[in-house]
């Protein structure tokens, strides 16, 4: 199977693009978005040397649905998905953080946690927390955007001192990251599934705050099977997770976390199949639809480039 793992379009009235750690982003006539969900895969602020099949279209797939799903509570910048692989949306100026919100003490923040912290981006933990113990409301940890590198945590009120984000915008994105989370979890209790953290991106247009990039997908979320929560969380056993945190553990497992001096390890090729085929069961468990391929015989950013083409010139 073919792995997308870089597009250079040539779109109509395309000014430029943009290629991210997972997307390659065509600036059309300022105004429009293109989007491309390629099969790269980043992990620890890295991208992993290999693409993994499918994975591009999965997620976009996701986080269209997502997106209409949620559009009645939160204005968005989707527009269109001419392809699996694509979504088309308005242009805004993205705020330079990711509002990261958390339900449950895990991932991350319990490697913190455990280690001592009892403050994470201003937000007060109380002592004597298990993993993956539920918070009694989810707090909201954002980070900063880098170009490169890593995301660095940061408080409200930093955030709003360096005027990075105005207070009022500020209170707007906290009221839409908690309206999100609250309906992704309905969603996810209906799937027999916990949403546990996920992240938020902003932008503005026309002065309004909208959400821009993808939503609740396992690329930005972490989901618990719901049935076995509660049994394992009093063994202190680890939960079942439907997320990208397998492969995090996976490179863990093989002494990488992006240190100084760590090593990639090889991604094989059945290993490459193996995250495809987790991305798409993963897929198949959020939305309860089988998981349809798109047709990756020919040149795949050769059928990218004509469904957008076609779209962008009956849309003009």
């Amino acid at each position: 199977m073919k792995a997308l793992t870089r597009t250079d379009l040539n779109l109509p009235g395309q000014v430029s693009v943009y290629h991210g750690k997972v997307r390659d982003v065509y600036n059309i006539n300022d105004d429009l978005m293109v989007m491309v969900a390629t099969d790269r895969i980043s992990a620890f602020d890295v991208i992993l040397p290999k693409g993994i099949p499918f994975k591009g279209q999965c997620l976009n797939q996701l986080a269209a649905s997502f997106l209409d799903a949620t559009a009645d509570i939160v204005p968005n910048w989707k527009l269109a998905t001419p392809d699996p692989m694509v979504t088309i949306g308005l242009k805004a100026e993205g705020f330079r953080v990711e509002m990261i919100i958390r339900g449950y003490l895990t991932g991350s923040a319990w490697r913190e946690y455990k280690n001592g912290c009892r403050e994470l981006c201003g937000v007060k933990l109380p002592d004597g927390m298990r993993e993956n113990q539920r918070f009694p409301e989810p707090i909201i940890t954002p980070t900063t955007k880098a170009e490169e590198g890593h995301d660095e945590n940061i408080s409200a009120e930093e955030i709003i001192a360096q005027g990075i984000v105005s207070k009022e915008d500020w209170e707007t994105m906290c009221r839409y990251t908690r309206a999100l989370f609250r309906r992704g979890t309905e969603i996810a209790a209906g799937k027999g599934l916990i949403l546990v953290d996920t992240k938020y991106e902003f932008g503005k247009r026309d002065g309004k705050v909208i959400l821009i990039d993808e939503i609740h997908t396992p690329d930005s979320s972490r989901y618990f099977y719901a049935q076995d929560y509660e049994e394992k969380f009093r063994k202190g056993e680890p939960q079942k997770q439907l997320s990208k945190e397998f492969v995090r553990q996976w490179l863990i497992d093989h002494d990488f976390m992006n240190r100084e001096g760590d090593v990639m390890p090889e991604i094989t090729d059945e290993y490459a199949q193996s995250v495809s085929d987790c991305y798409i069961r993963l897929y198949e468990h959020i939305t309860g639809t089988t998981f349809v391929p798109a047709d990756d015989e020919g040149d795949i950013a050769k059928r990218i480039e004509k469904n957008v083409t076609q779209w962008l010139e009956a849309n003009r």
